[in-house]
Parts: structure tokens; C-alpha cells; sequence
């Protein structure tokens, strides 16, 4: 993985959020292409139980101030930067005190999904893209982790497709069994649609379940990989219809040679 550029966007990421499926595999797999030289971005939503202070994060002024319009309402962009202790990797956290100043990350105390998940999910999405075209960094590969960043496969695709940066990148996203009861805002696919992209595109997300949030990942991804050892059987049928490349479950054992030559011979080797 040599000089190759990869960006990580992630709902969770240890060390910043406690360890789960989600969270460690999206700081294993950016430190594994790390020691191989790779160049690696790491993006998050900077969640109000993220400890600043104990991470040492700032606010990173030039890539800040911008403002995404999310249903035709105006949210500023904040974005904040630290570093991961001993491993020399940086990571980008979307914010906003409207959608990511409480102190929880995507339920409240009685384990209810916020009600404004959905618009969440757009932001972060959208904030992730403006924030790497600023950094004017093209990425080889953008791999998703989590259904939260579920919808950055769908915007780099449609709202972003004439975004020359992104031309050559593969987007490829981990389907996990971590996910959540009941459906977001029901109101979600019109506010996609608010941004132009067509109705024909999101028709599965007119009940934004997990399932509906993933099934759209996959449509827009280049590639995919199993993350966990069992995904719902509606998830594995689709995905095995999708004809996509597939690195299926590996163990951590067996997880790094398989993710390098995926990544390496399958998704950038189908670019060349």
C-alpha cells in the first residue's frame, strides 16, 4: 500500500469512542496501511462525549467556516483535528453544535435513535467531501465504516459525480451487523432529494432502516467487505447479487495480508 492515499470514514474510531466492531476496525485498518506507507485520513463526527481536552483536539480555522445546507437550512461546518498517541495518524472530526453538540452519539439515554440522525448523516457525508476538497488531497480508495457515514458512497456518486478530485477514487464500504431498531426520519429521502439527487437513486430508503441505509452503500460502492461474521441474511443477499467485488469476513488474525492484496490487486487493480 506504498504512497497510496487512503481516506477512512467512520462513525466510531477507537481511541476516541469505546471499542466495538465498527470502532476498532476503523483504527486497525488505517494503522496497518500506515506501517506500509501508505498516506491515510481519518474522518469521524466529533460527538459531544468525545473528550477534547484528553485528545487533545483543535479547531482547524482554514478548513472551517464553510456553511452545508441541509434541507434548506444553513449548518456551519466546524472541523476539528487530532493526533492518534504513537501511531502518527491524524483524524478529522465533522461538527456542529446543532447536530453534534450533545453529550451522546446516536442515541439518547433511554437508547432512543436521535430524530435528527438522518440529517446527521447528510451532514457528515456532505462535510466530509467539502473538507477533502480543501484539502485538495484525491484519495486511491474511500472506505466507509457505519451506517452514520452509510451515505457518502451515494453523494460522492450523484451530488459530487462532476468532482474532478474524486475521479479516479474507489469507494469501497465494510457491512457490519452493528445497527439499530425501527427506521430514521421518515422525511429522510426528501431531504436527499432536496439536494438534486435523483428520486430513483434513494426509492430504497422511502423506510430508512439499517437495511435500506446499507443497501444504498452498496449500490454506490465499488467494492465491499464483510465486517463482521454475520450480517443480516437481507444484507448478504444482497450483497451476493450486487456482483461486486467481496473480500468476505476475515478473522483479525487473517485480516491484514487479505485487506492489502484486496485492496492492492482487486479494487485499485481493476483501475489500471
Amino acid at each position: 500500500m506504498k504512497d497510496k492515499r487512503i481516506l477512512y470514514v467512520s462513525s466510531e474510531v477507537v481511541p476516541y469512542l469505546p471499542e466495538t466492531e465498527i470502532s476498532s476496525a476503523s483504527f486497525e485498518a488505517p494503522r496497518l496501511v500506515n506501517q506500509q506507507g501508505g498516506q491515510i485520513r481519518i474522518f469521524m463526527p466529533r460527538y459531544g462525549n468525545i473528550n477534547e481536552r484528553r485528545h487533545q483536539l483543535h479547531e482547524v480555522i482554514r478548513l472551517s467556516g464553510i456553511n452545508l445546507v441541509i434541507n434548506d437550512l444553513d449548518m456551519p461546518l466546524i472541523i476539528k483535528v487530532a493526533s492518534i498517541p504513537k501511531e502518527r495518524i491524524q483524524v478529522y472530526f465533522i461538527d456542529n453544535d446543532e447536530y453534534f453538540k450533545r453529550k451522546a452519539t446516536l442515541t439518547d439515554e433511554d437508547g432512543k435513535l436521535f430524530s435528527d440522525n438522518d440529517e446527521r448523516a447528510i451532514f457528515f457525508a456532505k462535510g466530509v467531501i467539502e473538507t477533502v476538497k480543501k484539502l485538495n488531497w484525491a484519495p486511491d480508495i474511500i472506505h466507509v465504516h457505519g451506517w452514520l457515514a452509510s451515505l457518502l458512497p451515494l453523494y460522492l456518486k450523484q451530488y459530487y459525480k462532476d468532482e474532478p478530485l474524486f475521479n479516479e477514487s474507489k469507494i469501497v464500504t465494510s457491512i457490519y451487523n452493528q445497527s439499530f431498531e425501527g427506521t430514521l426520519n421518515t422525511d429522510m429521502v426528501n431531504k436527499i432529494k432536496f439536494d438534486n439527487i435523483e428520486e430513483d437513486a434513494i426509492k430504497t430508503l422511502v423506510e430508512p432502516s439499517y437495511n435500506s441505509l446499507m443497501k444504498v452503500a452498496i449500490d454506490y460502492s465499488d467494492a465491499l467487505i464483510v465486517g463482521s461474521e454475520n450480517i443480516p441474511d437481507e444484507l448478504d443477499t444482497y450483497l451476493k447479487a450486487a456482483d461486486k467485488p467481496i473480500l468476505e469476513y476475515k478473522s483479525k488474525d487473517e485480516f491484514g495480508e487479505a485487506y492489502t492484496t484486496f485492496f492492492n490487486e482487486t479494487v485499485l487493480g481493476n483501475s489500471n
